[in-house]
């Protein structure tokens, strides 16, 4: 295609109370590295990050690999990551100090969500003084949020209150969130795929958006029907290559949107079976595997159409007492992360934490399936999966579990098992993320400068 009639970064498909972005064509004018619109590659594609959390520590013994280096064997708990090892740094040794009592008492599981991306002492409120920290997603926000769409999304599968004590007398803002726009500011996630799925595809305008919501539930059309006019003329345009991309990624919006109307119909059965004057469903898939992936799918969507560059997903909240009945646990989670070193409760956390790990490869396996630029959508990615606890029965803050997925568009050198010296602060690796996404800075929380050994 001439330079004439090359298309836009940000083209969209519109129509009534629509509008999808579309990923990267190689008919588009590549990104440049501009000031204040974070870190490009040579191919034009930008650096994402994203930040996954899980609650109650993990059972370490399974976690940690036993050698360090490009040799290493993942462990149990880790194995469902076998073909993204090359893809993947595991790190041990990192500690949050500010996630400790430090003379405040108990209330780890809150203190933990609260430092996990702030590297600050939560303050401890169940009023409205609540106080903890800019987050390391919001920082970045900031800095680079006005290339996108949307600064940053926020998403998770549990809801939560905002105010009231949920943990020793720290307010349910600290164990329900994990992004904080400034230090007395949580950013709410959102749980309901439905409201994700029309914030992403959905116009700016909410009288336009609300009423196309309202057609298409009438009539039982799809969003893509209110842009196929659009998306036919662009068609005209494109190459071959161009034209199966955009075929590939409207099928998988539309399978996004099957999705999240099978979640709203199954959750509105459900409801009418409990409460006859029921008005609306939530929205919500009965089945837990299926909540996380669909937010992590739509996480993906909105990383392919740079409508975001960042992204935190909490998959469940902090002291999180879920059962897991689908995989043979019927306690609670919390509850069984006071295992006192019961051989049967640690398998089943064990259980439990693959669960959760088997899911972050349902990710990056969708990550790394999407060409972009000179790679994969996971070469062009960084996330942090892992907890603000280390072992649920200790508490304890350092050596936590935490690994790194995605090359950051080459910043990151992949496929190694880094042993850091315990005490070592979370948020070096955080000036490492925000130096990544071509952020100006050497200082974070209670950095003591980026993390050594991570840069490629």
């Amino acid at each position: 295609m001439s330079s004439k009639n090359q298309l836009h970064r940000r083209t969209f498909l519109k129509g009534l109370g629509a509008a999808i972005a579309l990923p990267m064509f190689e008919s588009m004018a590549p990104l440049k590295a501009l000031a204040n619109a974070g870190a490009v590659t040579e191919s034009g594609a930008p650096v994402r990050m994203a930040f996954m959390f899980v609650p109650n520590g993990v059972h370490l013994s399974d976690w940690t690999p036993k050698q360090v280096g490009a040799n290493y064997e993942l462990p149990y708990i880790l194995e469902p990551l076998q073909r993204f090892k090359r893809d993947i740094n595991v790190l041990s040794g990192l500690t949050h100090d500010k996630g400790r009592a430090n003379g405040d008492g108990a209330g780890d599981h809150a203190r933990s969500a609260g430092v996990f991306l702030t590297g600050a002492q939560p303050l401890k409120s169940e009023g409205a003084s609540i106080r903890a920290g800019v987050s390391v997603d919001q920082f970045a926000a900031m800095q680079v949020g006005n290339a996108t769409r949307f600064a940053s999304i926020e998403i998770g599968t549990e809801t939560g209150r905002q105010s009231g004590k949920c943990d020793s007398g720290y307010s349910c803002a600290y164990s329900n969130n994990i992004s904080w726009r400034d230090e007395a500011t949580p950013m709410t996630k959102e749980t309901n795929p439905r409201l994700v799925f029309e914030r992403l595809f959905g116009s700016d305008l909410k009288s336009e958006a609300d009423l196309s919501r309202a057609k298409r539930m009438r009539y039982r059309k799809s969003i893509l029907d209110f842009v196929m006019e659009d998306a036919r003329r662009l068609n005209t345009n494109l190459g071959k290559t161009d034209k199966r991309k955009l075929d590939e990624y409207l099928t998988a919006v539309r399978e996004i949107e099957r999705r999240v109307e099978a979640a709203e119909q199954a959750s509105g059965e459900r409801s009418r079976r409990v409460a006859l004057d029921y008005d609306m469903p939530d929205g919500r898939p009965d089945s837990y595997q299926e909540h996380i992936r669909l937010m992590g799918d739509m996480m993906v969507l909105a990383f392919q159409a740079d409508v975001t560059r960042i992204s935190t997903f909490m998959m469940a909240n902090a002291g999180s007492n879920r059962p897991y009945h689908f995989i043979d646990v019927k306690e609670g989670h919390h509850e069984l992360s006071h295992h006192q070193g019961n051989a049967d409760k640690l398998a089943k956390i064990s259980k439990i934490n693959r669960f959760h790990v088997e899911q972050l490869a349902y990710i990056l396996d969708r990550l790394k399936s999407i060409p972009e630029g000179d790679g994969t959508l996971l070469d062009h990615t960084m996330i942090m999966y892992g907890s603000g606890i280390s072992d649920g029965n200790r508490h304890n803050n350092e050596n936590l579990p935490l690994l790194v997925a995605g090359g950051a568009g080459g910043s990151i050198r992949t496929g190694r098992h880094i042993r850091y010296d315990e005490e070592t602060p979370v948020c070096n690796l955080f000036v490492s993320m925000l130096q990544n996404m071509g952020i100006r800075t050497d200082h974070f929380g209670d950095s003591t400068g980026p993390l050594r050994l991570l840069q490629g």
